[in-house]
């Protein structure tokens, strides 16, 4: 039963792939109106959900993760387009383990795995490392020269978190 529904989900997801690149083909008036020169980053959010889609159909709630993070990854790239802000890559990178983040705790509110805190802390950090290089690149001007505190603090957290993590049987984490 499976397969069957990831053949028909693969099969209509080729059908309409297959139409929008013979509309994109045939029809000049569709190009226009879908303006590929500002649009082309929504591509890269469509394939991550559609990655989405073909792991919730098909029972694989860890696809979650990659799909997340090629959506996040298109919004980036969206936002820098749409923008002209492409320096922006050098804190904007940050964010990309918080979509794995993200898809962390998506595919375990979806699977029952028990990893949404490991998600919303990948989320949380990512943030700060994003707030961090973007201050220290000049993004965000609110923390000044006092960006490196912030950098302490996060790796104060990570300290005191790995010593009062509770270990499991033997010692391993």
């Amino acid at each position: 039963m499976k397969n069957k529904r990831g053949d028909l989900v693969g099969g209509l997801i080729l059908i309409v792939l297959g139409l929008l690149f013979a509309a994109w083909r045939l029809l000049p008036g569709f190009r226009e109106w879908l303006d590929f020169d500002f649009s082309w980053p929504l591509i890269v959010v469509g394939v991550g959900f559609v990655m989405l889609v073909l792991g919730l159909i098909g029972s694989e709630p860890g696809m979650a993760i990659p799909a997340c993070i090629v959506m996040g990854v298109g919004g980036i790239l969206w936002y820098q387009n749409a923008t002209g802000k492409w320096e922006s890559w050098s804190y904007a990178w940050a964010l990309i383990p918080g979509f794995a983040g993200v898809g962390t705790v998506l595919s375990s509110l979806l699977g029952g795995k028990e990893k949404v805190v490991d998600g919303l802390y990948a989320v949380l950090t990512s943030l700060v490392l994003f707030v961090i290089f973007g201050s220290a690149f000049g993004a965000f001007g609110f923390l000044g020269d006092y960006w490196p505190i912030l950098l302490i603090a996060l790796g104060l957290f990570l300290l005191g978190r790995g010593f009062f993590r509770k270990s499991s049987v033997g010692g391993a984490q």
